[in-house]
């Protein structure tokens, strides 16, 4: 049986103002397919509370996020209604 591994998509958005990270997060949802994360990494204070908030309205799942000194990581994982709606 083959088995087809998701995709990890990585951003960078470290020195980036909203809305840029939103903004970013957004387009790679739309760009996933189903069942890929997605990892995003910055350093905005405000984007490290809305991209959670935008994920969940659009119904994704919130793996996780994490924070270090300069910085924090979003984990996100796509479903296919998340992916192909809401976008």
């Amino acid at each position: 049986m083959l088995t087809v591994k998701p995709e990890v998509k990585k951003i960078n958005v470290l020195s980036e103002n909203c809305p840029v990270p939103l903004v970013e997060t957004r387009k790679a949802i739309r760009k996933a397919s189903p069942g890929d994360l997605i990892e995003v990494v910055g350093d905005h204070p405000s984007s490290k509370k809305e991209i959670p908030m935008a994920v969940e309205e659009m119904g994704l799942e919130l793996l996780s996020v994490e924070e270090t000194d300069d910085k924090w990581i979003i984990r996100i994982r796509v479903s296919k209604e998340g992916s192909e709606s809401n976008g």
